[in-house]
């Protein structure tokens, strides 16, 4: 005697060995000894053999119509064996009700089970919306495998075009057109990236880094929403000065400025001017709006994205030949280089020179200084403005001698093609800490933090930078920064490029007019500004070192270089001499810090933004002094 049973959710078939009123021991068709209750026991047979019963009725049941034994089948509750008598007209063999119960169990959209070999059919609606359900499956199947063959055969799906973005960026995965990616780049053997790029989704590797921080921070684009035009103040007393400012080449974002007039008895009157937008628009503007939703103007080699609107920056940047409402800063300086005093004013200032590190650095720098140089416009004014800075960096107590590092400038030509995409790129190089980056930052620190003091004498909240045990923290109490040196450090000499100084700027204008702050102190508003701008700042800047390492690898493939020298910085990581790129050399012995060694680049990658190269020699050692830096660095 045979039975068929059900085990684990399959259907077994067994000898029975023992037989009691309650429970069977049956030996499975594979030699395995089970124990039964009578109960689950669902069918008994004595033909066929067990181990031919399943095969058999498989086969039998795919000949059986499933909507025929719907259509057929009670409405109540049955047994399967019960419908076999109904379909076959007579008592139904092993095989013959073995075939209905296996067909009936494979077909849950026809039928639900409702116990063991028992089942009910299901409701005429519910049925229905069952097989819609899966000829939509069906056809979703074959719009993935359609966009599947047409990903490996190169071409971009058309499917994919209203939500590229979507799918490169922050892919849904219950979407049809990221499985059919997924599968076709498992498939191709490459990432999702790297074959969207191959059948033409990205004009260049660029366009992928590029396009993914824009999907971030930017999703609805780059272009300003509509605003009120900003006002120029008519009613600001003009400054009886002579202003030039000293930026990059490529700055358009003219914030600051400086004058120096004689004072009678001796001594100078030194200005430091810083473009005044605040007084164009206030607190709860468009304008302001706009600026509170960017930030901060984006950096990147080959292009920006600027904070305010292209008219707005045009209208109050420091260019020369104009004046410009600004916040001045006034330090009275005896000829012995001591500030007497102070003075902060709201005026028009006339701007007479945009200075250019290009053009002033070659007639302006450390060994100029030392050994005389030629002489050259401005010149008089910059060696003052230096001398002041020298005295302005002592009295905050900072070492005169620093170690100098290298300042990398990238520049694109974005009219050439390579063969990496559009876009050539140049990288040079510039000591940080120059004469004009000194007297620069000198200047600004002062500034920050005497207008951060006076916020904080009128009890008037502002947004403060401060650090204290090596930790750097936006505050808005006036709280000191040991790095510099200061009892208080509140950005307020970029308004044109960062919101935190717009916002101190507003703060600075009613302290010095006597109104009522914008923000007031404990504010909320104040509070949520430092933390989306301390996020927000940190992903921008995070970008912008993402780009560079980009260009780098790009610097390099348009060069062709066949060798390439590196500075050690600690066990196998390098940096390049020439660029500023830092990756791993493990083929590299161990070798000082500092060392200067030479390279083969073997291979390079810009999805991944990845150098592969070769050790080939040490070209020098460390002295005991470079040493000593690199390690404290």
């Amino acid at each position: 005697m045979f039975v068929l049973f059900e085990e684990d959710g399959a259907f077994k078939a067994g000898t029975i060995l023992v037989d009691n009123e309650n429970s069977l021991q049956v030996e499975t068709t594979h030699g395995k000894r089970v124990k039964l209750k009578g109960n689950h026991v669902l069918m008994r047979f004595t033909e066929p053999a067990a181990s031919t019963l399943l095969d058999r009725a498989e086969a039998e049941g795919e000949a059986l119509d499933v909507e025929f034994l719907w259509e057929v089948s009670s409405e109540d509750e049955f047994g399967f064996g019960e419908l076999a008598q109904e379909y076959y007209g007579h008592p139904p063999d092993a095989v013959e009700s073995a075939a209905i119960l296996l067909r009936l169990h494979a077909a849950p959209i026809y039928f639900h089970r409702k116990g063991r070999g028992r089942f009910r059919k299901a409701p005429p609606e519910i049925l229905q919306a069952a097989l819609a359900g899966l000829e939509k499956k069906r056809q979703q199947a074959e719009s993935v495998e359609r966009m599947r063959e047409e990903l490996l055969a190169g071409r971009l799906p058309e499917d994919f075009r209203p939500m590229l973005r979507q799918i490169l960026y922050r892919p849904d995965r219950n979407r049809l057109e990221v499985k059919a990616l997924e599968a076709a780049a498992v498939d191709a053997g490459l990432s999702a990236a790297r074959l969207l790029m191959r059948c033409g989704a990205l004009a260049s590797s660029h366009d992928f880094y590029y396009g993914r921080f824009l999907f971030e921070y930017f999703p609805e684009g780059t272009d300003f929403p509509a605003f009120d035009s900003a006002v120029m103040p008519g009613d600001l007393p003009r400054a009886e000065v002579a202003a030039f400012s000293i930026d990059d080449a490529t700055t358009t974002e003219i914030d600051d400025a400086f004058s120096i007039t004689p004072r009678e008895g001796g001594g100078w009157r030194i200005g430091i001017h810083i473009a005044a937008p605040s007084l164009g628009f206030g607190r709860g503007s468009s304008l302001d709006e706009i600026a509170r939703s960017r930030l901060s103007t984006v950096y990147m080699p080959g292009r920006k994205i600027t904070m305010l609107p292209d008219e707005v920056v045009a209208q109050f940047t420091l260019a020369a030949g104009r004046d410009c409402p600004a916040i001045s800063l006034y330090l009275d300086v005896s000829p012995a280089l001591a500030i007497l005093g102070h003075e902060s004013r709201l005026e028009m200032v006339p701007i007479v020179a945009n200075l250019r590190h290009h053009d002033v650095e070659p007639v302006f720098n450390e060994d100029t200084l030392m050994n005389g140089g030629p002489d050259f416009e401005w010149k008089r004014e910059l060696t003052l403005l230096w001398d002041l800075a020298n005295v302005l960096e002592a009295g905050r107590g900072k070492a005169s001698s620093q170690p100098q590092q290298i300042d990398f400038s990238f520049y694109v030509d974005w009219t050439s093609e390579t063969s990496d995409g559009p876009g050539l790129v140049s990288i040079t190089q510039r000591k940080r800490g120059s004469p004009l980056d000194k007297l620069v930052a000198e200047l600004m620190i002062l500034a920050n933090s005497t207008w951060g003091k006076l916020l904080g004498e009128r009890e008037i909240p502002g947004i403060y930078r401060a650090q204290s045990g090596g930790k750097v923290r936006m505050t808005t109490v006036a709280s000191p920064h040991d790095g510099l040196g200061v009892d208080c450090y509140a950005w307020s000499s970029s308004p044109l490029r960062r919101y935190v100084d717009l916002v101190n700027q507003w703060q600075l204008i009613a302290a010095l007019r006597g109104d009522e702050p914008p923000f007031a102190p404990r504010s909320t508003e104040l509070m949520a500004t430092i933390r989306d701008f301390d996020m927000t700042y940190a992903a921008y800047s995070e970008f912008q070192r993402q780009m560079e390492r980009y260009w780098c690898v790009r610097w390099l493939r348009q060069n062709r270089f066949e060798s390439v020298a590196a500075r050690v910085m600690r066990d196998n990581v390098v940096r390049l001499e020439d660029a500023p790129f830092v990756f791993k050399v493990p083929s590299m012995p161990m070798q000082l810090p500092g060392s200067r060694v030479k390279l083969v680049v073997e291979d390079s990658d810009l999805m991944d933004i990845e150098i592969s190269a070769r050790f080939v020699a040490t070209l020098s050692e460390p002295t005991a002094e470079e040493l000593a830096q690199e390690m404290e660095s």
